[in-house]
Protein backbone atom coordinates (compact mmCIF):
# COMPACT_ATOMS: atom_id res chain seq x y z
CA UNK A 1 0.00 0.00 0.00
CA UNK A 2 1.76 3.23 -1.08
CA UNK A 3 0.77 7.22 -0.04
CA UNK A 4 1.83 10.73 -1.09
CA UNK A 5 2.81 13.36 0.72
CA UNK A 6 2.67 16.84 -1.31
CA UNK A 7 4.65 19.83 -0.05
CA UNK A 8 4.59 23.67 -2.09
CA UNK A 9 8.22 24.24 -3.69
CA UNK A 10 9.40 27.21 -2.22
CA UNK A 11 12.99 28.21 -4.87
CA UNK A 12 15.00 30.37 -6.02
CA UNK A 13 14.68 31.84 -9.64
CA UNK A 14 17.19 29.49 -10.85
CA UNK A 15 15.43 26.35 -9.18
CA UNK A 16 12.25 27.83 -10.56
CA UNK A 17 13.32 28.18 -14.16
CA UNK A 18 14.89 24.57 -14.26
CA UNK A 19 11.19 23.41 -13.09
CA UNK A 20 9.53 25.34 -15.66
CA UNK A 21 12.13 23.94 -18.35
CA UNK A 22 11.96 19.61 -17.56
CA UNK A 23 8.13 20.19 -17.13
CA UNK A 24 7.56 22.00 -20.47
CA UNK A 25 9.53 19.73 -22.02
CA UNK A 26 7.76 16.75 -20.61
CA UNK A 27 4.45 18.35 -21.56
CA UNK A 28 5.80 18.62 -25.30
CA UNK A 29 7.31 14.71 -25.31
CA UNK A 30 3.88 13.74 -24.21
CA UNK A 31 2.19 15.37 -27.46
CA UNK A 32 4.70 14.00 -29.70
CA UNK A 33 3.87 10.64 -28.20
CA UNK A 34 0.28 10.96 -28.52
CA UNK A 35 0.72 12.27 -32.08
CA UNK A 36 2.44 8.87 -33.05
CA UNK A 37 0.01 6.60 -31.30
CA UNK A 38 -2.77 8.39 -32.44
CA UNK A 39 -1.46 7.77 -35.87
CA UNK A 40 -0.93 4.46 -35.59
CA UNK A 41 -4.98 4.00 -34.42
CA UNK A 42 -5.90 5.94 -37.54
CA UNK A 43 -3.84 4.49 -40.25
CA UNK A 44 -3.22 1.02 -39.57
CA UNK A 45 -6.15 0.50 -37.05
CA UNK A 46 -4.16 -1.12 -34.35
CA UNK A 47 -3.46 -0.12 -30.43
CA UNK A 48 0.63 1.25 -29.94
CA UNK A 49 2.57 -1.09 -27.91
CA UNK A 50 4.85 -0.31 -24.93
CA UNK A 51 8.33 -0.84 -26.48
CA UNK A 52 7.00 0.59 -29.89
CA UNK A 53 6.71 4.07 -28.65
CA UNK A 54 10.02 3.89 -26.04
CA UNK A 55 12.07 2.84 -29.25
CA UNK A 56 10.07 5.57 -31.39
CA UNK A 57 10.88 8.75 -29.09
CA UNK A 58 13.93 7.64 -28.16
CA UNK A 59 15.67 10.27 -31.41
CA UNK A 60 12.99 12.51 -30.39
CA UNK A 61 14.85 16.01 -29.28
CA UNK A 62 12.75 15.96 -26.23
CA UNK A 63 13.38 12.33 -24.92
CA UNK A 64 16.96 13.38 -25.12
CA UNK A 65 16.91 16.42 -23.32
CA UNK A 66 14.80 14.89 -20.63
CA UNK A 67 16.63 12.51 -18.01
CA UNK A 68 15.97 9.36 -19.33
CA UNK A 69 14.05 7.55 -16.37
CA UNK A 70 11.90 10.72 -16.62
CA UNK A 71 11.31 10.35 -20.14
CA UNK A 72 10.33 6.70 -20.19
CA UNK A 73 7.56 7.81 -17.36
CA UNK A 74 6.12 10.04 -19.97
CA UNK A 75 5.59 7.85 -22.59
CA UNK A 76 4.48 4.84 -19.92
CA UNK A 77 2.02 7.61 -19.08
CA UNK A 78 0.97 7.91 -22.52
CA UNK A 79 0.92 3.85 -23.28
CA UNK A 80 -1.42 3.59 -19.99
CA UNK A 81 -3.94 6.35 -21.44
CA UNK A 82 -4.15 4.49 -24.83
CA UNK A 83 -4.15 1.24 -23.12
CA UNK A 84 -7.71 2.35 -21.40
CA UNK A 85 -8.83 3.44 -24.87
CA UNK A 86 -8.58 0.01 -25.66
CA UNK A 87 -10.28 -1.10 -22.95
CA UNK A 88 -12.97 1.38 -22.95
CA UNK A 89 -13.83 0.52 -26.60
CA UNK A 90 -13.58 -3.35 -25.85
CA UNK A 91 -16.42 -2.09 -23.48
CA UNK A 92 -18.43 -0.44 -25.85
CA UNK A 93 -18.39 -2.94 -28.69
CA UNK A 94 -19.47 -5.28 -25.71
CA UNK A 95 -22.40 -2.96 -24.83
CA UNK A 96 -21.52 -2.24 -21.08
CA UNK A 97 -21.07 1.23 -21.80
CA UNK A 98 -23.31 4.20 -23.91
CA UNK A 99 -21.03 6.34 -25.03
CA UNK A 100 -18.32 5.66 -27.86
CA UNK A 101 -14.84 6.35 -26.53
CA UNK A 102 -12.39 8.75 -28.58
CA UNK A 103 -8.49 8.57 -28.47
CA UNK A 104 -6.75 10.40 -25.83
CA UNK A 105 -6.02 14.67 -27.29
CA UNK A 106 -3.23 16.72 -27.06
CA UNK A 107 -1.97 18.48 -23.72
CA UNK A 108 -2.83 22.55 -24.34
CA UNK A 109 -1.27 22.94 -20.65
CA UNK A 110 2.30 24.13 -21.03
CA UNK A 111 3.32 22.06 -17.77
CA UNK A 112 3.08 18.45 -17.72
CA UNK A 113 3.73 16.14 -14.46
CA UNK A 114 7.60 14.88 -14.08
CA UNK A 115 8.31 11.72 -12.06
CA UNK A 116 11.61 10.62 -10.57
CA UNK A 117 11.56 7.07 -9.15
CA UNK A 118 13.98 6.07 -6.54
CA UNK A 119 16.97 4.69 -8.19
CA UNK A 120 17.69 8.52 -9.80
CA UNK A 121 17.65 10.30 -6.67
CA UNK A 122 19.87 11.06 -4.35
CA UNK A 123 20.52 12.01 -0.62
CA UNK A 124 23.01 14.82 0.46
CA UNK A 125 23.06 16.67 3.52
CA UNK A 126 23.51 21.32 3.17
CA UNK A 127 23.69 23.64 5.84
CA UNK A 128 20.32 25.00 6.44
CA UNK A 129 20.72 28.98 5.40
CA UNK A 130 18.16 31.54 6.95
CA UNK A 131 18.25 34.76 5.13
CA UNK A 132 21.44 34.09 3.35
CA UNK A 133 22.98 33.01 6.09
CA UNK A 134 24.32 29.67 6.82
CA UNK A 135 23.48 28.54 10.25
CA UNK A 136 25.98 25.32 11.26
CA UNK A 137 24.51 24.22 14.25
CA UNK A 138 21.22 22.70 12.04
CA UNK A 139 21.39 20.76 8.89
CA UNK A 140 19.11 19.36 6.76
CA UNK A 141 18.64 16.52 3.95
CA UNK A 142 18.51 17.64 0.30
CA UNK A 143 17.60 15.41 -2.36
CA UNK A 144 19.55 15.63 -5.79
CA UNK A 145 17.53 15.18 -9.01
CA UNK A 146 19.49 14.63 -12.27
CA UNK A 147 18.73 16.53 -15.11
CA UNK A 148 19.56 14.90 -19.11
CA UNK A 149 22.81 14.78 -20.35
CA UNK A 150 21.95 17.41 -23.27
CA UNK A 151 21.20 19.87 -20.72
CA UNK A 152 24.19 19.66 -19.28
CA UNK A 153 25.88 20.42 -22.19
CA UNK A 154 23.70 23.05 -23.47
CA UNK A 155 23.57 24.70 -19.60
CA UNK A 156 26.59 22.98 -17.69
CA UNK A 157 24.21 22.02 -15.09
CA UNK A 158 23.76 18.38 -14.55
CA UNK A 159 21.28 18.16 -11.36
CA UNK A 160 19.38 20.26 -8.32
CA UNK A 161 17.97 19.94 -5.31
CA UNK A 162 15.40 20.09 -3.13
CA UNK A 163 14.51 19.36 0.41
CA UNK A 164 13.85 16.81 2.53
CA UNK A 165 10.61 16.05 4.52
CA UNK A 166 11.52 15.96 7.71
CA UNK A 167 8.59 13.25 8.45
CA UNK A 168 9.50 10.87 5.66
CA UNK A 169 12.69 8.74 5.90
CA UNK A 170 14.30 8.43 2.27
CA UNK A 171 14.06 5.18 2.50
CA UNK A 172 10.88 4.68 2.24
CA UNK A 173 10.25 6.82 -0.75
CA UNK A 174 9.28 5.21 -3.77
CA UNK A 175 9.28 7.75 -6.48
CA UNK A 176 9.09 11.80 -6.36
CA UNK A 177 7.15 13.50 -9.12
CA UNK A 178 6.68 17.56 -9.66
CA UNK A 179 3.36 19.04 -9.84
CA UNK A 180 3.03 21.70 -12.07
CA UNK A 181 -0.61 23.40 -10.67
CA UNK A 182 -1.56 26.99 -10.90
CA UNK A 183 1.84 28.36 -11.60
CA UNK A 184 2.96 27.09 -8.47
CA UNK A 185 4.89 23.37 -8.74
CA UNK A 186 4.72 20.86 -5.66
CA UNK A 187 7.05 18.00 -4.75
CA UNK A 188 4.59 14.39 -4.16
CA UNK A 189 6.84 11.98 -2.40
CA UNK A 190 5.37 8.61 -2.92
CA UNK A 191 6.08 6.13 0.35
CA UNK A 192 5.58 2.94 1.30
CA UNK A 193 2.91 2.73 3.77
CA UNK A 194 1.82 0.00 6.21
CA UNK A 195 -2.17 -1.33 7.27
CA UNK A 196 -3.06 0.16 10.71
CA UNK A 197 -4.40 -2.71 12.71
CA UNK A 198 -8.15 -1.96 13.79
CA UNK A 199 -10.36 -3.42 16.25
CA UNK A 200 -13.71 -3.65 14.33
CA UNK A 201 -16.51 -5.47 14.18
CA UNK A 202 -18.13 -6.25 10.73
CA UNK A 203 -21.56 -6.27 11.69
CA UNK A 204 -21.47 -2.50 12.69
CA UNK A 205 -22.01 -0.75 10.05
CA UNK A 206 -22.11 2.85 8.93
CA UNK A 207 -24.55 4.15 5.93
CA UNK A 208 -23.58 7.50 4.50
CA UNK A 209 -25.58 9.66 2.44
CA UNK A 210 -24.29 12.50 0.41
CA UNK A 211 -25.44 15.61 -0.19
CA UNK A 212 -25.30 19.75 -0.52
CA UNK A 213 -26.31 21.83 2.83
CA UNK A 214 -25.61 18.20 4.27
CA UNK A 215 -22.58 16.85 3.08
CA UNK A 216 -22.36 13.69 4.73
CA UNK A 217 -24.98 12.43 6.61
CA UNK A 218 -24.22 9.17 8.38
CA UNK A 219 -26.34 6.39 10.35
CA UNK A 220 -24.88 3.16 12.10
CA UNK A 221 -26.66 0.23 12.98
CA UNK A 222 -25.89 0.28 17.22
CA UNK A 223 -27.94 3.83 17.33
CA UNK A 224 -25.48 6.26 16.37
CA UNK A 225 -25.79 9.11 13.57
CA UNK A 226 -24.07 12.94 12.86
CA UNK A 227 -24.13 15.24 9.64
CA UNK A 228 -21.28 16.69 8.51
CA UNK A 229 -22.02 20.22 7.76
CA UNK A 230 -21.68 21.22 3.41
CA UNK A 231 -22.57 24.74 3.66
CA UNK A 232 -18.99 25.83 4.37
CA UNK A 233 -17.74 23.84 1.37
CA UNK A 234 -20.74 25.60 -0.60
CA UNK A 235 -20.33 29.66 0.09
CA UNK A 236 -16.40 28.92 -0.61
CA UNK A 237 -17.36 27.63 -4.34
CA UNK A 238 -20.08 30.01 -4.74
CA UNK A 239 -17.16 32.91 -3.81
CA UNK A 240 -14.82 31.41 -6.24
CA UNK A 241 -17.31 31.59 -9.27
CA UNK A 242 -18.60 34.72 -8.45
CA UNK A 243 -14.61 36.20 -8.07
CA UNK A 244 -13.69 34.45 -11.37
CA UNK A 245 -16.66 35.46 -13.25
CA UNK A 246 -16.15 38.87 -12.47
CA UNK A 247 -12.47 39.00 -13.22
CA UNK A 248 -12.99 37.33 -16.80
CA UNK A 249 -15.85 39.89 -17.22
CA UNK A 250 -15.13 41.38 -20.53
CA UNK A 251 -11.75 39.12 -21.45
CA UNK A 252 -11.54 37.06 -24.59
CA UNK A 253 -11.66 33.37 -24.22
CA UNK A 254 -9.59 31.55 -22.66
CA UNK A 255 -7.99 34.81 -20.51
CA UNK A 256 -5.86 33.99 -17.63
CA UNK A 257 -3.68 35.82 -14.71
CA UNK A 258 -1.48 35.47 -11.66
CA UNK A 259 -4.73 36.78 -9.87
CA UNK A 260 -7.08 34.03 -11.20
CA UNK A 261 -4.03 31.37 -10.50
CA UNK A 262 -3.71 32.45 -7.37
CA UNK A 263 -7.34 32.45 -6.40
CA UNK A 264 -7.90 29.15 -8.07
CA UNK A 265 -4.84 27.45 -5.76
CA UNK A 266 -6.36 29.00 -2.59
CA UNK A 267 -9.48 27.17 -3.41
CA UNK A 268 -8.04 24.00 -4.57
CA UNK A 269 -6.32 24.12 -1.34
CA UNK A 270 -9.08 24.64 0.53
CA UNK A 271 -11.24 21.87 -0.69
CA UNK A 272 -8.30 19.10 -0.07
CA UNK A 273 -8.54 20.03 3.48
CA UNK A 274 -12.02 19.99 3.51
CA UNK A 275 -11.82 16.69 2.03
CA UNK A 276 -8.93 14.92 4.16
CA UNK A 277 -10.86 16.02 7.64
CA UNK A 278 -14.45 14.67 6.44
CA UNK A 279 -12.46 11.51 5.64
CA UNK A 280 -11.04 11.55 8.62
CA UNK A 281 -13.87 12.39 10.82
CA UNK A 282 -15.69 9.64 9.13
CA UNK A 283 -12.73 6.67 10.17
CA UNK A 284 -12.13 8.33 12.91
CA UNK A 285 -15.61 7.64 14.20
CA UNK A 286 -15.80 3.64 12.69
CA UNK A 287 -12.24 3.42 14.97
CA UNK A 288 -14.13 4.92 18.17
CA UNK A 289 -17.47 2.94 17.76
CA UNK A 290 -15.54 -0.41 16.19
CA UNK A 291 -17.54 -0.24 12.98
CA UNK A 292 -16.00 -2.54 10.53
CA UNK A 293 -17.90 -1.56 6.89
CA UNK A 294 -18.83 1.61 5.67
CA UNK A 295 -21.65 1.84 2.64
CA UNK A 296 -21.54 4.59 0.35
CA UNK A 297 -24.13 5.37 -1.50
CA UNK A 298 -23.41 6.57 -5.05
CA UNK A 299 -25.47 6.91 -8.53
CA UNK A 300 -23.55 6.45 -11.45
CA UNK A 301 -23.33 9.40 -14.16
CA UNK A 302 -25.20 11.23 -11.20
CA UNK A 303 -23.14 14.34 -11.66
CA UNK A 304 -23.63 14.53 -15.55
CA UNK A 305 -26.89 14.06 -15.77
CA UNK A 306 -27.88 15.97 -12.65
CA UNK A 307 -30.95 18.53 -14.14
CA UNK A 308 -32.03 20.91 -10.76
CA UNK A 309 -31.53 24.38 -12.66
CA UNK A 310 -28.40 26.45 -13.38
CA UNK A 311 -27.90 27.79 -9.82
CA UNK A 312 -28.25 24.22 -8.46
CA UNK A 313 -26.34 22.81 -11.14
CA UNK A 314 -23.63 24.89 -10.57
CA UNK A 315 -23.69 24.18 -6.72
CA UNK A 316 -24.01 20.18 -6.95
CA UNK A 317 -21.18 19.67 -9.71
CA UNK A 318 -18.52 21.78 -8.20
CA UNK A 319 -19.37 19.66 -4.75
CA UNK A 320 -16.04 17.34 -4.69
CA UNK A 321 -17.64 14.81 -3.44
CA UNK A 322 -16.37 11.46 -5.87
CA UNK A 323 -13.22 12.28 -4.66
CA UNK A 324 -14.15 12.72 -0.98
CA UNK A 325 -15.48 9.21 -1.75
CA UNK A 326 -12.02 7.74 -2.94
CA UNK A 327 -10.18 9.35 -0.12
CA UNK A 328 -12.95 7.62 2.56
CA UNK A 329 -11.88 4.41 0.37
CA UNK A 330 -8.49 4.90 1.12
CA UNK A 331 -8.87 5.31 4.68
CA UNK A 332 -11.26 2.56 5.20
CA UNK A 333 -8.73 0.13 3.34
CA UNK A 334 -5.20 1.19 5.28
CA UNK A 335 -7.16 0.74 8.73
CA UNK A 336 -9.02 -2.04 7.79
CA UNK A 337 -12.41 -1.31 7.64
CA UNK A 338 -14.21 -2.99 4.63
CA UNK A 339 -15.60 0.34 2.22
CA UNK A 340 -18.56 -0.76 0.06
CA UNK A 341 -20.28 1.40 -2.80
CA UNK A 342 -24.16 0.79 -3.41
CA UNK A 343 -26.71 2.72 -5.71
CA UNK A 344 -29.05 4.98 -4.23
CA UNK A 345 -32.51 5.03 -5.96
CA UNK A 346 -35.17 5.58 -4.19
CA UNK A 347 -33.27 5.54 -0.94
CA UNK A 348 -34.74 9.31 -0.61
CA UNK A 349 -38.58 8.47 -1.27
CA UNK A 350 -39.34 5.10 0.39
CA UNK A 351 -39.53 4.82 4.34
CA UNK A 352 -37.01 3.34 6.14
CA UNK A 353 -39.21 3.13 9.52
CA UNK A 354 -42.01 1.31 7.61
CA UNK A 355 -39.71 -1.04 5.93
CA UNK A 356 -40.78 0.37 1.77
CA UNK A 357 -38.98 -2.26 -0.74
CA UNK A 358 -35.96 -0.37 -2.44
CA UNK A 359 -36.04 -1.07 -6.21
CA UNK A 360 -33.13 -0.18 -8.03
CA UNK A 361 -32.65 2.22 -10.81
CA UNK A 362 -34.60 1.78 -13.51
CA UNK A 363 -36.77 -1.31 -11.82
CA UNK A 364 -39.44 0.99 -10.35
CA UNK A 365 -42.74 -0.65 -10.62
CA UNK A 366 -45.56 1.59 -11.54
CA UNK A 367 -47.96 1.45 -8.83
CA UNK A 368 -44.94 1.37 -6.23
CA UNK A 369 -45.09 4.15 -3.63
CA UNK A 370 -44.06 5.06 -0.68
CA UNK A 371 -45.39 4.82 2.78
CA UNK A 372 -44.28 7.93 4.17
CA UNK A 373 -43.75 11.76 2.96
CA UNK A 374 -41.42 14.55 2.74
CA UNK A 375 -43.01 17.27 4.87
CA UNK A 376 -40.62 19.83 4.17
CA UNK A 377 -36.83 20.57 3.08
CA UNK A 378 -35.51 17.96 5.53
CA UNK A 379 -38.16 16.66 7.07
CA UNK A 380 -39.55 13.06 6.21
CA UNK A 381 -42.85 12.00 8.13
CA UNK A 382 -43.38 8.53 8.32
CA UNK A 383 -46.56 6.37 8.32
CA UNK A 384 -46.64 6.47 11.93
CA UNK A 385 -46.95 10.20 12.01
CA UNK A 386 -43.07 9.73 13.49
CA UNK A 387 -41.55 13.12 11.89
CA UNK A 388 -37.62 12.22 11.42
CA UNK A 389 -34.09 14.12 9.68
CA UNK A 390 -34.93 12.94 5.59
CA UNK A 391 -31.07 12.46 4.80
CA UNK A 392 -30.68 9.64 8.25
CA UNK A 393 -34.38 8.20 6.40
CA UNK A 394 -32.15 7.95 3.23
CA UNK A 395 -28.46 7.00 4.83
CA UNK A 396 -30.58 4.27 6.93
CA UNK A 397 -32.06 2.98 3.63
CA UNK A 398 -28.64 2.60 2.11
CA UNK A 399 -27.92 0.09 4.38
CA UNK A 400 -30.82 -1.62 4.02
CA UNK A 401 -29.52 -2.03 0.25
CA UNK A 402 -26.86 -3.94 1.37
CA UNK A 403 -28.34 -5.75 4.69
CA UNK A 404 -29.63 -8.76 3.01
CA UNK A 405 -26.50 -9.78 1.21
CA UNK A 406 -23.98 -8.79 3.93
CA UNK A 407 -26.48 -10.42 6.94
CA UNK A 408 -26.21 -7.24 9.12
CA UNK A 409 -28.56 -6.67 12.29
CA UNK A 410 -30.26 -2.89 11.28
CA UNK A 411 -32.56 -3.23 14.47
CA UNK A 412 -29.76 -1.01 16.31
CA UNK A 413 -31.19 1.88 14.27
CA UNK A 414 -33.18 3.92 16.29
CA UNK A 415 -35.65 6.55 16.33
CA UNK A 416 -33.17 8.95 18.32
CA UNK A 417 -30.34 8.57 15.57
CA UNK A 418 -33.05 9.24 12.84
CA UNK A 419 -34.19 12.13 14.35
CA UNK A 420 -31.64 14.29 16.01
CA UNK A 421 -27.95 13.69 14.60
CA UNK A 422 -25.31 15.36 15.81
CA UNK A 423 -24.10 18.43 13.57
CA UNK A 424 -20.16 18.91 12.59
CA UNK A 425 -18.48 21.86 11.08
CA UNK A 426 -15.50 21.31 9.02
CA UNK A 427 -13.94 24.65 10.04
CA UNK A 428 -14.36 25.72 13.47
CA UNK A 429 -12.11 28.87 13.87
CA UNK A 430 -10.98 29.74 17.33
CA UNK A 431 -12.92 32.89 17.58
CA UNK A 432 -16.35 30.97 17.50
CA UNK A 433 -15.13 28.79 20.41
CA UNK A 434 -14.70 31.45 22.72
CA UNK A 435 -17.95 32.69 21.87
CA UNK A 436 -19.21 29.37 22.90
CA UNK A 437 -17.12 29.04 25.99
CA UNK A 438 -18.18 32.71 26.90
CA UNK A 439 -21.68 31.50 26.57
CA UNK A 440 -21.37 28.34 28.59
CA UNK A 441 -19.54 30.38 31.37
CA UNK A 442 -22.36 32.98 31.50
CA UNK A 443 -25.19 30.24 31.56
CA UNK A 444 -23.37 28.53 34.64
CA UNK A 445 -23.36 31.84 36.29
CA UNK A 446 -27.12 33.09 36.12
Amino acid sequence: MYGCQQILIHCDSNTNAILEFICSESNKLSNCAIYYARQIWFKARRYITKFELDSEMKSNRHFQTLYSQVAQQACRSVFESFKSFRELNAAYKRGEIVDKPKPPKYRKDGFNLVTYPKQALKLINEPLRCFGRESCSKWRGQIRIPLGTQVKAWFGIDSFTLPMPSNLGFSDIKELRILPRNRCFYAEFVYKSSTVVSDVDKSRILGIDHGLNNWLTCVSNIGTSFIVDGHHIKSLNRWYHKLVSSLKENKPQGFWSNKLAFITEKRNRQVRDAINKTAKIVVNHCLQHRIGRVVFGWGQGIKTGVNLGKKKNQQFVQIPTARLKQRIEQLCVQHGIEFIETEEANTSAASFVDGDTLPKHGEKPDNWKSSGRRVKRGLFCTAMNWYINADCNGAANIMRKVSTILGVDLSGVCRGALTHPTRIYIWVTAKKKRNNEANLRCVATI
